[in-house]
């Protein structure tokens, strides 16, 4: 695994990262599983993904799939 440790990697990592750490919170806080697995989704794909624009694509699906989850109860 080569990892490119370009100034936008870091940003995005660091953006998803902490926009992940903070659904994990809300969910682990508030017992709301949609919240707490988008998190955990978020962070893993900050971790896993190499591509900022790849990690920023599958972090905005997942933060889609947080909110259609949690206001119409599911897909």
């Amino acid at each position: 695994m080569i990892l490119a440790m370009s100034g936008s990697f870091l940003m995005a990592s660091l953006v998803w990262g902490s926009v992940g750490s903070g659904y994990l919170l809300y969910g682990f806080r508030l017992k709301e599983p949609w919240s707490l697995g988008g998190g955990a989704a978020m962070l893993a794909t900050s971790y896993f993904i190499e591509s900022w624009w790849l990690m920023s694509a599958a972090c905005i699906a997942v933060a889609f799939g947080v909110y259609r989850g949690a206001t119409r109860g599911g897909f």
